[in-house]
């Protein structure tokens, strides 16, 4: 295998993530709009600005001792960067929250007030971008969303910073979350990881959906009843045979599912050998949190994250470092790596 040539700035920002295993294990905060109007929800009220900084913190300040990395939007989250613990690398979100639901193609656009540079200056290790993505779209909106994450990647390369791109896969024809979608889905997954692996985007972290809807997998817990889109072997089948469609080293995300759920999904990830490098987790750690908060405050949302959040991650991080392998296996390992 030829050596892999990476520069200091991407290698030193994805060790930054890392943890010394190589395995990403990260506690993703970035949400906000959704985040806010939750814990109005709880709150019985419109939750303010502050109050969503101020969750933000108390999960930063909490979770961070037991994650690689912390995932932060530079809206409201920069004041929960100082009090994260030591040696935790941080991610910046670049995209603004959600999308234009009046035009077609869930088309992405950038926070007006930063770039690549700024994030790097607010102490970004690496910069991450959502992209709501489906590979058998109309060719001029898919042409849109492979030129705006062309011009991130290059972005990234001047500054020097790891670029690591969260894809959704869509089909605005069926429910995402239905039986039908739950079938097309490990099509979308592999289609996209192949297209977002080659060299021309600059992305060097995938953070990619597990290829299957855990609550149409028969076999397994997590299962709903009814009729399944799957059984657990042929979902294993699915893992594997999406991980082998990357070439660049991915990561998984919870997409909001319970910690139970996400636990299993990455143990039946593991057991496929789907070479997967680790995590960014949000919601499947804190989102039980957002109730305590909105009816008890910080005070009684820092006790819930000290133990049912600590336990949530440390659990998943055991399945993690069990099942995950280095994000630099794929290159062949670290001593096939040339840092220039």
């Amino acid at each position: 295998m030829p050596k892999f040539k990476i520069t200091k700035g991407k290698f030193q920002g994805i060790q930054a993530c890392a943890g010394p295993d190589g395995v990403i294990a990260a506690a993703a905060m970035d949400q906000r709009g959704s985040l806010k109007k939750s814990i109005g929800n709880a709150m019985g009220r419109e939750a303010t600005n502050e109050e969503l900084t101020q969750f933000k913190i108390s999960v930063s300040k909490i979770l961070t001792p037991h994650a690689t990395a912390l995932l932060m939007d530079p809206e409201y989250g920069l004041p929960a960067l100082p009090v994260r613990a030591p040696g935790t690398g941080v991610l910046l979100a670049y995209e603004k929250t959600g999308y234009d639901a009046t035009i077609q193609g869930r088309l992405p656009d950038l926070l007006d007030e930063w770039s690549a540079y700024r994030l790097a200056e607010a102490g970004a290790d690496a910069v991450k971008i959502l992209l709501y993505y489906n590979p058998f779209d109309e060719e001029r909106t898919n042409q849109i969303k492979h030129a705006f994450i062309e011009r991130v990647g290059a972005e990234c390369r001047a500054v020097d910073k790891p670029f690591f791109l969260e894809v959704l896969a869509y089909n605005d024809a069926y429910d995402e979350k239905g039986l039908e979608f739950a079938r097309m889905k490990p099509q979308y997954v592999e289609a996209y990881m192949k297209v977002f692996s080659q060299e021309r985007y600059g992305v060097d972290i995938l953070k990619v959906e597990v290829p299957v809807t855990m609550k149409f997998v028969s076999g397994t817990t997590a299962f709903a009843g009814g009729e399944a889109a799957y059984t657990r072997e042929e979902a294993k089948a699915l893992f594997q045979k999406t991980g082998e469609a990357a070439t660049k080293p991915f990561i998984y995300l919870s997409a909001g599912v319970t910690d139970n759920v996400f636990r299993e999904t990455l143990g039946l990830a593991g057991e496929a050998h789907s070479g997967f490098s680790g995590v960014l987790c949000g919601r499947a750690t804190w989102q039980d949190g957002v109730s305590v908060f909105g009816k008890g405050g910080t005070k009684a949302l820092e006790a819930w994250l000290a133990d049912r959040g600590v336990q949530n991650i440390e659990q998943l991080n055991a399945i993690i470092h069990s099942a995950a392998r280095p994000w630099y296996e794929i290159y062949g390992g670290l001593e096939n790596i040339d840092v220039i």
